[in-house]
């Protein structure tokens, strides 16, 4: 039973790098439709209402949250790290250290998944007020590029997705261990007591 849980384990762990790595190119990907469809429209960026489009400054708005969701993928990749620096990948039995890197990560992953899907939802939103009858018309006029797709938004989900599952199999194994000791531990205190 062990054998399959220290598996498990280290599948988990290496899981979590991946869905930081996930995130993370999201987070550079999310503004690239965005750049090349919106960004021309708005001629002065000190003065957004100066916009060609109503609505494409949602562009403009966008750039903290990206700047901050970059930034959080890389302090999730960190806290991945964290796993591995734990032995939490390889520990036959866990300790406090491996307790804290195990919860720190589905913490802060789970956090950030919410945090991502309630702003990305929002700013889907105000990107759909755009009036893209002008944009279109101004798209044309002015042979730029025109972006009325939502996949950029849309892909959040998968991502949020994939992270909210490493979290939650991370818990779910570090119960399962903790069983699982608990039980070599009962074993363990039965042979003592056989042979004394």
């Amino acid at each position: 039973m062990y054998k399959a849980q220290l598996v498990l384990q280290k599948i988990l762990c290496f899981a979590a790098i991946v869905v930081c790595g996930v995130a993370f190119l999201y987070s550079l990907g999310l503004m690239t439709d965005l750049y090349d469809g919106l960004y021309w429209t708005i001629p002065n960026a000190a003065k957004l209402d100066s916009t060609r489009v109503p609505g494409s400054q949602v562009y403009y708005y966008m750039q903290d949250f990206n700047k901050a969701l970059l930034n959080s993928s890389i302090g999730l990749l960190l806290a991945a790290c964290l796993l591995f620096i734990t032995s939490t990948h390889s520990r036959r039995r866990y300790y406090i250290g491996n307790a804290v890197s195990t919860f720190l990560f589905a913490g802060a992953g789970t956090a950030m998944s919410v945090w991502t899907h309630l702003e990305v939802e929002s700013y889907k939103a105000q990107f759909l007020q755009i009036d893209f009858e002008t944009y279109l018309k101004q798209a044309e006029r002015r042979r730029q590029t025109y972006i009325d797709s939502t996949f950029w938004f849309d892909v959040h989900y998968v991502v949020c997705a994939l992270i909210l599952i490493v979290c939650v199999l991370l818990v779910a194994n570090y119960f399962w261990k903790l069983h699982l000791m608990r039980a070599e531990k009962r074993l363990i205190e039965q042979g003592k007591e056989a042979l004394a």
